[in-house]
């Protein structure tokens, strides 16, 4: 009871004190409530066998037997995996060639040179993955493809790329590092820009070659950005991209065991069988290996890096 006072007691100086600051704060709070608490009442169609007749609250409940029947289909395990394989790799190549990228930007000394080479990184970011899903069919189509019609005039065997799963792990890497390492290096790279430049200054009068300059001082300077990004990573890391995923195989069954994930899974379920009730099972059951994830990776920085950890 004490603590609910002293909260009401903060609360009532905080609105009194900081009306600005909370009026910005207005349209975002908002915005939040409405596109994303609101919408969290249909987490009990996950508990309904729903019917539209009957809509949403007087469906019938039906229990545990969506999440049930999603265990026992067999997919459960296969989109799990998928999605965390996938995501893993992601993650780890992705910060990789961004770190990278953004060390390469803030060595580069023409100014020109910089600024456009940042644009042409930056670029694939605004493409549609519509557009990329489109492109990457016109390269790679068995009958027509560019690729296989050069591999043709070369006297080499075709890549039928649309009937072997095997290719399909390298080329999602590629693409979505394609599309996200220009954004992400923009991120690392204003990191590297809030070093002191009197600590390389005086590496310098020290001896220190660039790469010394980069291994002592850069490296570490990004350790808390990176730490930040990574937890937020690990936090979606059982959430698929689902344009990426869905525009480059589609409707291809003769690929889902390598390329399912959980979202795609979600999507064909409610357009094939219109199982409203699993598809929201299946939703909650990501959200909830989401939440658990971020949680621990967090209290795992907490013990080793406290400052880094978010809460």
């Amino acid at each position: 009871m004490r603590a609910l006072r002293r909260f009401g007691s903060n609360l009532a100086y905080d609105c009194k004190h900081n009306k600005a600051l909370l009026l910005m704060i207005l349209p975002i709070a908002i915005y939040l409530i409405i596109f994303h608490y609101l919408p969290m009442c249909g987490i009990v169609i996950a508990f309904k066998q729903y019917n539209f007749a009957q809509g949403i609250f007087g469906s019938p409940w039906c229990g545990w037997n969506n999440f049930r029947f999603f265990f026992m289909s067999g997919k459960a395990w296969q989109v799990t995996r998928n999605t965390l394989l996938y995501n893993a790799a992601f993650i780890v190549v992705q910060n990789v060639l961004e770190i990278a990228a953004a060390i390469f930007l803030s060595e580069i000394a023409g100014r020109k040179f910089k600024k456009f080479t940042q644009g042409a990184m930056f670029l694939p970011n605004f493409i549609s993955w519509v557009v990329v899903g489109a492109i990457a069919y016109n390269l790679l189509s068995y009958d027509f493809g560019f690729v296989n019609n050069l591999l043709t005039s070369m006297g080499q065997e075709k890549w039928s790329v649309y009937t072997d799963a095997q290719y399909w792990p390298a080329i999602f890497i590629f693409l979505s590092a394609w599309k996200h390492v220009g954004y992400g290096s923009i991120v690392y790279l204003a990191a590297i820009m809030g070093i002191s430049q009197d600590i390389y200054e005086s590496a310098a009068l020290d001896g220190a070659n660039e790469w010394q300059k980069i291994r002592y001082i850069t490296l570490p300077g990004l350790q808390s950005t990176f730490i930040i990004l990574l937890i937020l990573a690990i936090g979606n890391i059982f959430r698929g991209n689902f344009d990426m995923f869905y525009q480059l195989v589609g409707n291809n069954g003769l690929l889902y065991n390598a390329t399912d994930v959980i979202d795609t899974y979600v999507f064909r379920s409610l357009l094939t069988s219109y199982e409203f009730g699993m598809s929201s099972a299946i939703g909650l059951y990501q959200s909830v290996l989401c939440l658990v994830t971020l949680i621990a990776t967090n209290l795992l920085i907490r013990r080793i890096s406290p400052e880094n950890a978010l809460y």
